[in-house]
């Protein structure tokens, strides 16, 4: 039977992926993860940065919350490390405002690098005061209750994605994109290739290379039919 989205329990121990690798995703950034690892894992465009430029990567921590209740989120600060990531989403759409300042103060007692989640939160001004990143789908001043049983550390569906606990989470200014625990080496080494092909191409665009013979265009728009006339009477003129 599946456990994505089972709720009141809390999963102690979890694989995380590599540390050493968190710095290189985070130098990579959203868009170069993604097509490293075949434009797969982004999450739904509704995930926006709070702040501007930040850039971060970590392992999840899951967490599945009820709608308008935030009770778990004190149960996940327990189950944090330090470079971790607390991913949150609720068992059906919510924008209010599950979290603010004092969770987030407490979250970087225990090192965690930034909040991702498919929620409203709130204090807003005072998360980019704290520098504390946050990625979410709103942000709302309606508080919420503690009442209902969630769960911590188990597979689930987030912005589209599904994310099991110790995946790597890359955000930065573009977005948020997940990234397989077991996948983490091999895309961090497709990333870093990307990193390095682009960057010969940024140097030849610098120099005043065009973008039509760097990528091989110019016969691939003769093909579709694309023609160059020296002006608009000559155009007119063959009407």
């Amino acid at each position: 039977m599946s456990i994505t989205g089972k709720k009141g329990v809390v999963v102690r121990h979890i694989e995380r992926a590599d540390a050493a690798l968190m710095p290189r995703f985070a130098s990579y950034g959203v868009a170069t993860v993604h097509e490293a690892q075949q434009r797969q894992g982004l999450l739904n465009v509704r995930i926006r940065p709070v702040q501007q430029g930040k850039s971060i990567a970590g392992s999840a921590v899951t967490v599945l919350v009820s709608p308008g209740d935030n009770w778990m989120f004190h149960v996940a600060v327990e189950q944090c490390q330090p470079g971790d990531v607390l991913l949150v989403t609720p068992t059906s759409e919510c924008h209010d405002g599950f979290f603010g300042d004092l969770l987030a103060t407490s979250l970087q007692a225990r090192g965690v690098v930034a909040l991702v989640g498919d929620i409203g939160i709130r204090d807003s001004q005072t998360l980019r005061n704290m520098n504390f990143p946050v990625w979410s789908r709103a942000v709302y001043a309606q508080g919420t209750v503690k009442a209902t049983l969630g769960s911590v550390n188990i597979p689930l569906i987030c912005a589209g994605q599904l994310i099991y606990p110790g995946d790597v989470v890359v955000a930065d200014d573009d977005g948020v994109v997940i990234v397989s625990r077991e996948q983490a080496a091999a895309v961090a080494l497709a990333a870093q290739k990307r990193v390095e092909l682009e960057e010969g191409k940024r140097r030849r665009l610098a120099s005043g290379e065009l973008g039509l013979d760097i990528y091989q265009m110019r016969s691939q728009l003769a093909e579709k039919g694309l023609r160059y006339v020296d002006s608009l009477e000559q155009l007119q003129s063959e009407q």
